[in-house]
């Protein structure tokens, strides 16, 4: 991939395939951490046994300028604030032809927090939206 390449790559976010959430700008925290689990056997100095403990899945952070679809997310937030099953995310990179690059599939998502623009008719900022997202893991 060239550096061209990279620059113009956005990603297409859907719960449950039916619910579209639109295009965004900047995605963080695809990951998975181990809790770390070290043991100290006697009479071995040389080094620590580390051996992998519970996962936690990072909360997934995405970013994007205020647009058409703004509206839909906040109304899927107070969707989403119903009890009910935990949709299935995806997230896919596409280039700047539209084709799929790369794609997660996020298990049981949930919305964790919406902050909408900061709106300032003096200001010179991008008015900027955020969404981030918690999981239970990645579907294969």
């Amino acid at each position: 991939m060239t550096m061209e390449q990279g620059l113009t790559l956005r990603f297409k976010v859907t719960l449950d395939a039916d619910k579209d959430l639109g295009f965004w700008t900047k995605c963080e925290g695809i990951g998975v951490e181990y809790e770390l689990h070290e043991y100290k056997e006697g009479g071995q100095n040389a080094f620590v046994h580390r051996f992998p403990g519970r996962r936690k899945y990072q909360t997934v952070k995405l970013t994007r300028p205020l647009n058409k679809d703004s509206g839909r997310v906040a109304m899927l937030v107070s969707e989403t604030a119903k009890p009910g099953i935990r949709p299935t995310g995806q997230i896919t990179v596409l280039d700047a032809q539209g084709m799929e690059v790369a794609s997660w599939t996020l298990d049981q998502v949930a919305i964790y927090k919406w902050t909408g623009p900061n709106l300032d008719v003096n200001g010179k900022d991008t008015a900027l939206e955020t969404l981030e997202l918690v999981h239970n893991g990645f579907l294969g």
